[in-house]
């Protein structure tokens, strides 16, 4: 069985995919995350190889204690993009959330040294918390 081409089917432009991810986006700032979830979910399908999206819909599902979701979105978004440090850095505090403390460690060890300033703070400050 094929998959369906949405994008194809609905005779969608990237406009409009760009358009979605303004509007959910807009929801998550205000802290409307069941909204915002819905948004994401639906780019998700509408175009299932994005990085972001799978990403971001990790993020939100992190943020309302859904961490095993998470963690799906987390490996889904690193396989369209491996080593993506914000992505592997939601994965670290997914585990840390699902008490898998020497995994999340081991990662946050990792990412402590990475080029990004917010990305090795948040990750020595995971490291500081739980270590």
């Amino acid at each position: 069985m094929s998959k369906i081409n949405w994008l194809k089917t609905l005779n969608w432009t990237d406009e409009q995919l760009e358009d979605l991810r303004y509007i959910g986006y807009a929801y998550i700032r205000q802290g409307k995350y069941d909204i915002g979830i819905a948004f994401y979910e639906a780019l998700n399908v509408l175009e299932a190889d994005n990085a972001y999206d799978a990403q971001t819909l990790g993020a939100l599902y992190l943020e309302i204690n859904q961490p095993a979701k998470a963690m799906k979105l987390f490996d889904k978004a690193l396989k369209i993009e491996a080593d993506h440090a914000p992505t592997l850095l939601n994965m670290c505090k997914a585990l840390f959330m699902l008490g898998r403390k020497d995994e999340a460690l081991k990662l946050a060890n990792i990412l402590k040294n990475e080029p990004s300033i917010y990305v090795s703070n948040v990750a020595k400050a995971l490291l500081l918390a739980y270590g």
